[in-house]
């Protein structure tokens, strides 16, 4: 046996055996050091660069994985040096990695939703598992899969092709089969003795509470309204989002030891300094529950509504009394739920008062179509200018006619008023939708931003309090949708986790690599038809509030999940590149490869199948070599090689006999190695 040595890295004294290298060393006292090349079942090689360390009395930086220790050696592997080095190495292959961390459906969804990985699942047959994926960042997903305005849908490549996956409608199908079956919730950690309290039960905080309750800490709620729920119980309509299905999902969290408390509110019930002093953290979710103000003479006049007053009442089981015609002002989705609405209550004439045209409207075109589909009258390009009474209640509304001029902040073009335009429109109620705030009322002791809501940070969620947390409509930017709600409330709790843990670290954005691709790229993919969601027809569901939705068939979810285009990388949880890339703060920009007369190159990408069972994507490859050492030095096979010189190096393989290719078929060593995800396992050809 080889005699014992004893080297110090980064202060601590480590030991090892003569012969072994630094990084066998470290990693066999617990210090990590980033490495792509290294394998242990090859020869040290120090291709990648990334393992550099610095040794005391060495003018020239080490490769740890290549390099044999020596007795009384001092490194460092985080040296100022180090880093400035190992950072290059890493722009350097960022800059030429041409390939999808995560689906462009992933990236555009506010709380990050695995929507790859859970449409695969369902592709397959497998519901549970797409649920267990849902869940990892979703706690609500047939609920939020009804309602959700799908940004997702916006970034899916697959509309290239012809039209985008039906993203959200299958996340609900997934989730109600599961629930059918009794449900799914992941295991629970064991308890921590921490408490956490909850203030708001919309999608904000019961993400909060299970994702909190997950961790082992215990976790109550708070709410003002008398069920759980917050906007998507209130705000959201019984025939988009029936009241069952979220009862069920809310059970759910319930049962993993949630404690829900209804009729509560701050500063009536307990003053925040009192409700504070009873937990270990809190977390602010109060969403937004007042309507905006019109802005015009007569909104004080009975029956003029504010949009989520009108909501919250007819969810309570109230009637307004909104009479026969009926004006709903503004253009996004809480618009659209209240001229529905109203459809259902029974006025006979129903009006939209925008005042852009339907193209600028916020609101989901598919809310637009069948609003109109229901009776509901659009009247464009047109604004309040006063709301005329008669006895104190509204009589008409005078509405000034609009033109578009130049493009807002926002990018849609400004709405100017025609001089001396208007018409007069004969109303009886007139609701109010162009907006909701928060009511902060008994939160004094809390910063306010100039908004006048909470003031939170938008990477740790504190707010000026200690131990005291915020998301959601609340906070900072205001209202928006309830997946931006549940994707800060899911970090907030990651950081709320670590600080009852006493660390206190803000939630790091990961870093990713983004393919470039354009619709050449798919010219020769097949055009398969967007399955169409069937839904009740329009004359029968106006009458009622049952939801209007008839839900996927199995054979229907299986086919639309099946033209998934699969864009994520299949190897993300295990790839070590981009561990490597989340270790510093990177600028991959800044580097510009150069050959010829100067002009920046980079590798093409294109996806090879020769290798039969494996797929091999260019645009991934570091030309680290493994997968060629291993077939030659370990299997003895030697199917994989390099081909060409300098930078214009690629790997391909050479089938001589079929005898070869079953050998590599029963073989795929070289893509169990991979370190980017360059090399992928075709499974159905193996099964085949």
């Amino acid at each position: 046996m080889k005699p014992r040595i004893k080297v110090t890295i980064n202060g601590q004294v480590c030991t090892g055996r003569a012969g072994q290298t630094l990084l066998e060393i470290a990693e066999h006292n617990g210090i990590a050091i980033p490495n792509l090349c290294h394998n242990g079942e090859l020869k040290h090689y120090g291709g990648c660069s990334l393992c550099v360390v610095e040794a005391e009395g060495s003018p020239k930086l080490l490769r740890a994985c290549s390099t044999e220790a020596q007795d009384g050696q001092v490194i460092y592997t985080e040296s100022e040096r180090v880093v400035r080095t190992r950072k290059t190495s890493i722009e350097l292959l960022m800059s030429d990695h041409d390939g999808d961390c995560r689906g462009p459906c992933v990236l555009n969804c506010p709380a990050s939703v695995n929507a790859q990985g859970y449409i695969q699942a369902i592709a397959r047959g497998d519901d549970k598992e797409a649920v267990r994926i849902l869940k990892e960042r979703l706690p609500i997903p047939a609920s939020i899969g009804r309602v959700c305005p799908h940004p997702c849908e916006g970034g899916c490549r697959r509309q290239m092709v012809e039209e985008p996956i039906s993203i959200s409608y299958l996340k609900y199908f997934a989730a109600d089969r599961v629930i059918a079956q009794g449900g799914y919730l992941p295991p629970k950690a064991a308890a921590t003795g921490k408490r956490v309290g909850i203030i708001g039960g919309g999608p904000g905080g019961l993400t909060a509470a299970y994702y909190l309750s997950l961790k082992g800490h215990r976790v109550t709620i708070v709410d003002a309204m008398p069920q759980m729920g917050g906007m998507l119980r209130y705000g959201i309509p019984e025939y988009r989002l029936p009241k069952k299905v979220l009862d069920e999902e809310i059970a759910e969290i319930a049962s993993l030891g949630v404690e829900m408390k209804n009729n509560f509110r701050i500063g009536v019930d307990a003053t925040f300094e009192e409700f504070k002093s009873r937990y270990d953290a809190v977390v602010v979710a109060i969403g937004a529950w007042s309507s905006m103000p019109i802005g015009c003479p007569g909104e004080d006049l009975d029956g003029v509504l504010g949009g989520i007053d009108f909501l919250q009442r007819v969810a309570l089981g109230e009637r307004p009394d909104i009479g026969d015609k009926v004006a709903i002002v503004g253009g996004g989705n809480t618009a659209m739920d209240a001229c529905r609405t109203a459809v259902r209550l029974g006025a006979k004439e129903v009006y939209v008062v925008y005042r852009r045209t339907e193209a600028e409207m916020p609101a989901e075109q598919l809310e637009i179509d069948e609003a109109r589909e229901e009776g509901v009258i659009y009247k464009f390009l047109t604004n309040p200018a006063e709301i005329v009474g008669e006895d104190g209640k509204v009589k008409e509304m005078k509405l000034q006619i609009m033109e578009l001029g130049e493009p807002d902040e926002s990018g849609r073009r400004r709405p100017v008023p025609v001089e001396g335009k208007f018409e007069t429109l004969p109303v009886t109620c007139v609701i109010s939708a162009i907006g909701q705030k928060a009511n902060v009322a008994g939160f004094e002791g809390i910063e306010l931003n100039r908004k006048g809501i909470i003031a939170a940070d938008e990477t740790s969620y504190r707010t000026s309090v200690e131990g005291v947390f915020a998301v959601g409509d609340a906070t900072n930017q205001g209202a928006s949708i309830a997946i931006e709600a549940i994707g800060e409330a899911r970090r907030c709790a990651k950081v709320v986790d670590l600080y009852l843990h006493g660390v206190q670290v803000p939630y790091q954005k990961t870093y990713l690599s983004v393919k470039n691709v354009s619709p050449e790229y798919f010219a020769d993919y097949i055009k398969l038809p967007r399955a169409k969601m069937p839904t009740r027809p329009a004359e029968e569901r106006k009458h009622d509030f049952q939801e209007i939705n008839l839900g996927f068939s199995e054979a229907q979810a299986r086919a639309e999940a099946a033209r998934c285009l699969d864009c994520g990388c299949h190897d993300f949880a295990e790839c070590k590149l981009i561990r490597c890339a989340n270790l510093y703060e990177l600028q991959p920009e800044r580097i510009q490869r150069l050959k010829g007369d100067g002009e920046g190159k980079v590798h093409p990408s294109y996806k090879e199948k020769r290798l039969v069972a494996i797929e091999r994507d260019q645009g991934k490859c570091i030309l680290c070599g493994q997968c060629v050492r291993l077939c030659d030095e370990v299997v003895g096979k030697g199917l994989l090689g390099m081909v060409g010189r300098g930078f214009d190096t690629v790997i391909r393989p050479e089938f001589q006999t079929s005898d070869a290719i079953r050998e590599c078929v029963d073989c795929l060593k070289c893509a169990e190695a991979c370190p980017t995800g360059a090399l992928r396992i075709r499974e159905n050809e193996i099964e085949e």
